[in-house]
């Protein structure tokens, strides 16, 4: 299967970014059926923010 770079639209800040071939077929190896939604910046904000919220839930226990 070939991919394409392909221009997607971030759901969070409406930068359009580009999800590269590359990651599609890393995408494809992994079993991962949906693109991407967010743009790289968008991604690492909400993972470090997901991440901090369940860091701080534990302190509270």
């Amino acid at each position: 299967m070939s991919f394409e770079d392909k221009t997607i639209k971030c759901a969070d800040c409406g930068t359009d970014f580009t999800f590269s071939a590359s990651e599609q077929q890393f995408f494809a190896e992994k079993g991962f059926t949906n693109e991407p939604r967010r743009c790289p910046v968008c991604r690492r904000n909400r993972r470090q923010q997901r991440s901090g919220q369940t860091q701080s839930a534990q302190r509270d226990w």
